[in-house]
């Protein structure tokens, strides 16, 4: 558990997600964590949560040791110069979440020897399933440690190029809502079949789930454990080359393809 006090600026559903994983996973006392937040509706939300809110980012980062970034995109800049005069490098660390804001155009504004990190969870960091993606900037390597050690409680990290932000960005960041969308094919196509939509739906999340371990558990690759269950003749392969005929593979690189492209464009 880190005893450094964080600050969560933006408390919209990742900042709230990177919050609850903090906490549940002990990452972090809940007194040493501060979130603020401007939306009277969202701060309710924060409050019945137990959090500690602050609608003053100023105070917020004078009274923190590191700070998160989770605003959208169209507020960081604004955010970051509302800020920048009270950044210290020799106290803060500075994490920003923010999607397609490069650690140039960051170090622009606040302080150039600031120890940054750009990271790219998502939002099952609440339950401490994330895939954290992470690139650093003026940084030693007890503050990289640091930062591994935090964000290791809330999943699986790992430490890549800046230019490979976008692509993590696609895969980790907006993958969870890919993964929800075929979760949500197998349980309508199991209610169909004349399963009830809980049960459909709790085996759909869980063949995801334990599909997954396998491929993480036994550093395997994926065909590795379709040719398990394929049968020849069997009806595993007739589902699968019915999916592969209406283009399951080919659909999915080409929607992570278009979001990478349309990302870059920005």
């Amino acid at each position: 558990m880190t005893t450094k006090k964080i600050t969560i600026i933006g408390s919209g559903n990742l900042g709230l997600s990177i919050a609850e994983g903090l906490t549940s996973k002990s990452a972090i006392d809940k007194k040493n964590l501060l979130l603020t937040e401007k939306n009277a509706d969202r701060i309710k939300i924060l409050l019945n949560k137990n959090f500690n809110i602050s609608e003053d980012n100023i105070s917020s980062v004078n009274n923190s040791d590191i700070i998160i970034i989770a605003v959208k995109p169209k507020n960081a800049e604004e955010v970051l110069k509302e800020i920048s005069d009270n950044i210290k490098p020799e106290k803060h660390i500075l994490i920003s979440c923010v999607a397609g804001l490069n650690s140039q155009q960051i170090l622009r504004i606040i302080n150039p020897n600031t120890p940054l990190f750009r990271i790219m969870p998502n939002t099952a960091i609440a339950v401490g399933e994330s895939m954290t993606c992470i690139s650093e900037f003026n940084t030693t390597e007890v503050q990289k440690k640091e930062i591994e050690n935090i964000f290791s409680k809330l999943g699986k990290v790992i430490f890549i190029n800046e230019e490979l932000m976008s692509a993590a960005t696609v895969l980790a960041g907006c993958g969870v809502a890919f993964a929800m969308r075929f979760i949500r094919a197998v349980t309508e196509a199991g209610v169909e079949m004349g399963v009830d939509a809980y049960n459909s739906q709790l085996i759909a999340s869980q063949i995801l789930k334990g599909g997954a371990e396998l491929i993480l558990s036994n550093d395997t690759h994926p065909e590795k454990e379709i040719d398990k269950v394929t049968t020849p003749g069997g009806i595993t392969i007739t589902a699968l080359n019915e999916m592969e005929h209406y283009g399951f593979s080919a659909a999915i690189i080409k929607g992570l393809i278009a979001a990478f492209n349309k990302m870059n464009k920005k």
